[in-house]
C-alpha cells in the first residue's frame, strides 16, 4: 500500500520561512522523481519545484526560483522543500507528488500554507 503524507504546512508571516517534508512508504522512493506542486483557492495545481532520483537535478517555478530548495533524503524515503522569505502569493496546499509521469504518479492529501501579516 503506497502512502504519501506532507507535513508542515503552518500560518507564517511574509518574510518567514517553512520546510515541508513528504514521507513515503510503499514505493520504492530512491528510484523515482518527485516534485511539489501547489493549488492556491480558485487556482489551478501548478509545480513548483521537481528532483530526480537521486537528488542532481532540481527545477524551481520561476516565481520560487532563489527562495525554495527542493531536496530529499533517500535512506528515509522522504522529500522536503524549503521556502524561504514566503510571499502571501506562496499560500495554498502544497501536495507531493512521486513517480513517473505518463506512467504512474503518487499524490499526498497536500499541506495548507498561509501567509498572512
Amino acid at each position: 500500500q503506497v502512502q504519501v503524507v506532507e507535513s508542515g504546512g503552518g500560518l507564517v508571516r511574509p518574510g518567514e520561512s517553512l520546510r515541508l517534508s513528504c514521507a513515503t512508504s510503499g514505493v520504492t522512493f530512491s528510484t523515482l522523481p518527485a516534485r511539489w506542486y501547489r493549488q492556491a483557492p480558485g487556482k489551478g495545481r501548478e509545480i513548483v519545484a521537481s528532483i530526480n532520483e537521486n537528488g542532481a537535478d532540481t527545477t524551481y517555478a520561476r516565481s520560487v526560483q532563489g527562495r525554495f530548495t527542493i531536496s530529499r533524503d533517500n535512506a528515509n524515503n522522504m522529500m522536503f522543500l524549503q521556502m524561504n522569505n514566503l510571499k502571501p502569493e506562496d499560500a495554498a496546499v502544497y501536495f507531493c507528488n512521486v513517480g513517473i509521469i505518463g506512467a504512474r504518479v503518487y499524490w499526498g492529501q497536500g499541506t495548507q500554507v498561509t501567509v498572512s501579516s
